[in-house]
């Protein structure tokens, strides 16, 4: 009896739908980092990419608890001198809310390589259309 891994190319990737309207960001990220990095898999492996493919609908219609609407503030650096931009949450669902899960995420995945890799896997759009129906995503029913 041995240790099962998983080798590049073998696993089969499917796409997952999930619509994330009236969703809480954090509880949201979770599962869709989980799912990205494939360890909702039983063949999980994890210095391989196992992960599957994530479709995120209605990014504009999240869910923040308490006052993180007003409060939490998402920065960005040029480094250069007084270049060091914030903005807060409402202002960035207001403009680029598909920003908001995808950092959430980011920040759930490893900082390597692999996680760079795992990334490109997510695709998240603000409306409920897509442009990814010749993949045939499942739509993924979420644990809450």
């Amino acid at each position: 009896m041995s240790t099962f891994m998983a080798k590049a190319g073998e696993l089969e990737q499917r796409w997952f739908l999930i619509d994330a309207a009236d969703q809480v960001v954090g509880r949201l990220a979770v599962v869709i980092a989980d799912i990205l990095r494939g360890k909702h898999r039983p063949d999980y492996t994890p210095h391989q990419d196992t992960g599957e493919f994530v479709i995120i609908i209605n990014a504009s219609r999240v869910k923040f608890t308490g006052k993180k609407m007003q409060t939490k503030t998402y920065a960005s650096y040029s480094h250069y001198p007084g270049g060091l931009k914030k903005v807060t949450a409402k202002e960035l669902l207001d403009t680029h809310p598909e920003r908001i899960i995808e950092a959430a995420v980011r920040r759930m995945v490893p900082r390597n390589r692999l996680g760079r890799r795992q990334m490109t896997k997510l695709k998240v759009y603000a409306g409920p259309q897509h442009p990814h129906q010749a993949q045939k995503p499942q739509e993924y029913k979420l644990p809450f």
